[in-house]
């Protein structure tokens, strides 16, 4: 080809730096009705380069005929994961031919890009196709590495976007062993693409050169953890996006924001896992870097000016979705804990909370070494920062109030931070389910509490948080959502009561209640009833039919709904025989709906076994009750 120092290669080189500034600086700037006008212009260039370097090629007689041709431009594209990775085939990476292809392949690389960059994808897989078959002449070289991994990304996330998974996941894997290989058996700052065509005094220094190759390779992990959840490998995707995110840090090619929601998702999958330390690191990891991203614009700025507007949403949605991460961090945190503690009536076990403390005392020490060894996230400049705020919350499972209180209270304030975002005005659904979460941690505090007034009282505020918004909620556009609120009400109105009762029966005999007493129980018992019928009612139709068969997502609760209301209306304390008496037979036609329905549909038995069981033996017995009771009450007249 011709010498680095000619007139025409310099004209070779400043159409490229043409072209990539076409691409990268002019296109941000195209018009809506034009959008691909800059990258147009970008891809004519790159056709006269490859023409020139056509040219070049004939003109020093190194041309074949149209057997090479054909060689260079594949009919049948290969397929990768079945073949060596380039090392050792061909003629060397390093040799006139193989820089020769290179920079050929380069060219057909930067021609699939930008058809891809235009949304014409069948042809940007063609130019990257062609590029391999070039590159498939040659061993890989410090010349050649970079477009050997660059050229697998590009095809991988094409394959992915086309849902053809495990073609991608061959391409990133062959490249991954390409990257590896390399390290091993050279391992110099190879060749950047874009020193292909670049003069001597333009080329990059080797410090350079090596962040470029690492960044490729970053690319080329993060696909992998892509194609790894998309191939339901979460243990090995989460691996792969811990191992980008921490590289991302390391080279200093990041955005803050977008950094810190993947390290939050991330967060998420350690949680599903009771991985609570790494979990909070990475939650810890995101808050600090999503700081580095700076101050929310106000307002008033965000009125003035079109680009603050964007930054101010931006940097507030994104915010509120990292701190809807803390927030299921802490409830998962309590939520495990209880499960560890609870006996077999939904209590605290004491004995085995302090077997848990002993056990703690002599394990969290090692624990702590162990996994951090593993997983530390930042750089000298935010790793005091992280590690400060993960001081602030337990990764521990809680084993008393005290420390559940402190969990609560760190998931309360996040709660808190994502609400001024996420407002029922606009983000109606969200909202919700925040205050859902928040109801929850409630909850989850609630088993800690010793005191049952104080227990009490947090489920009060569970429903002065809930109760406004499912009655203003329109049933048409928020179905699903108001039997959630609906159900989610009426069991904790029916923990409401359980708790007045047991505090009423420490006080005195049942016999014995006090009329204040006895119409709490009952307001409680008669609230939790109407809302499980609410709920009930929502799955009939419009002219009020209850449904023949249940479908399968509502087929439990609505079952488990009348077992409950049954149970309700045969508790009610009431003033007469006669009013007891109706209470009892209300509660006996919902005990049969449960029997009569499983009987119709014996597919449903499996689902509620318990009040099946406990539903076909109160059909049995409640008939005698109430002929008890209507015998009383001929005596009594």
């Amino acid at each position: 080809m011709a010498s680095a120092s000619s007139d025409e290669w310099r004209a070779v080189c400043d159409k490229f730096t043409n072209a990539q500034n076409l691409t990268v600086v002019e296109s941000r700037n195209d018009p809506e009705n034009d959008p691909f006008r800059s990258k147009y212009k970008a891809r004519e260039l790159l056709r006269e380069i490859y023409c020139t370097l056509k040219s070049f090629e004939a003109g020093e007689g190194e041309e074949e005929s149209g057997a090479e041709s054909s060689e260079q431009r594949p009919t049948e594209p290969p397929v990768d994961g079945q073949r060596e990775d380039g090392y050792g085939q061909g003629f060397s990476g390093d040799s006139p031919a193989g820089l020769r292809a290179a920079k050929l392949g380069a060219v057909e690389y930067y021609l699939g890009v930008n058809h891809v960059d235009t949304e014409e994808l069948s042809a940007g897989q063609e130019h990257l196709m062609n590029c391999m078959k070039l590159l498939e002449r040659c061993s890989v070289s410090s010349e050649n590495v970079s477009l050997f991994i660059h050229v697998r990304n590009q095809l991988g996330i094409l394959s992915a976007g086309w849902d053809e998974t495990e073609t991608a996941q061959g391409f990133l894997e062959t490249a991954e062993s390409i990257y590896q290989r390399y390290l091993k058996e050279d391992g110099s700052p190879p060749t950047d693409m874009t020193e292909y065509f670049t003069t001597e005094e333009n080329m990059l220094t080797h410090q350079e050169r090596t962040k470029r190759f690492e960044l490729a390779y970053t690319h080329t992990m993060y696909y992998l953890a892509q194609v790894y959840k998309n191939l339901g490998e979460t243990e090995r995707a989460a691996t792969y996006c811990h191992s980008t995110l921490q590289r991302q840090l390391q080279l200093n090619q990041f955005s803050p924001m977008e950094w810190a929601l993947n390290a939050a998702t991330l967060s998420q999958y350690y949680i599903t896992k009771g991985l609570y330390m790494e979990g909070r690191h990475c939650l810890s990891a995101a808050t600090v870097i999503s700081d580095l991203a700076g101050e929310v614009p106000s307002e008033a700025a965000a009125q003035e000016s079109e680009t603050e507007s964007e930054r101010r949403e931006q940097l507030r949605q994104k915010r509120a979705e990292i701190a809807r991460c803390w927030i299921k961090y802490c409830l998962n945190v309590l939520q495990d804990s209880k499960k560890l503690l609870e006996d077999s009536i939904g209590e605290l076990d004491t004995d085995r909370q302090e077997e848990l403390k002993m056990a703690r005392r002599r394990e969290e020490e090692e624990e702590e070494k162990g996994r951090k060894s593993a997983l530390l996230f930042g750089s000298e400049d935010t790793f005091d920062s992280i590690a400060s705020l993960e001081e602030k919350v337990h990764c521990l499972l809680p084993l008393d109030f005290t420390e559940a209180r402190a969990v609560f209270l760190v998931g309360q304030n996040y709660v808190t931070q994502a609400k001024e975002y996420f407002q029922m005005d606009g983000y109606v659904t969200d909202h919700i389910e925040i205050l859902q979460d928040h109801s929850a941690l409630f909850r989850a505090l609630a088993f800690y509490e010793e005191d049952l007034e104080r227990r009490c009282k947090m489920h009060k505020r569970r429903v002065d948080m809930l109760e406004p918004i499912c009655s203003d909620l329109n049933a048409q556009y928020y179905l699903m959502i108001r039997r959630q609120m609906m159900f989610e009400l009426a069991e904790i109105y029916n923990e409401m009561m359980d708790l007045k009762l047991t505090l009423a029966n420490r006080q005195s005999d049942t016999e014995s209640l006090d009329n204040h007493t006895i119409n709490k129980f009952n307001h409680l018992c008669s609230a939790s009833a109407k809302y499980f019928q609410m709920f009930l009612d929502s799955l009939c139709s419009p002219e009020g039919k209850i449904p023949e068969h249940l479908e399968e997502e509502v087929l439990r609760p609505a079952l488990v709904a009348r077992f409950r209301v049954a149970r309700l209306y045969s508790r009610l304390i009431s003033p007469s025989p006669s009013a007891q008496l109706e209470n009892l037979d209300k509660s006996l036609e919902h005990y049969k709906y449960v029997v009569q329905y499983c009987e119709a549909h014996p597919e449903a038995a499996a689902a509620v076994e318990t009040e099946l069981e406990l539903s076909t033996e109160m059909v049995g017995l409640l008939p005698l009750k109430m002929n008890r009771l209507k015998a009383k009450m001929v005596v009594n007249n």
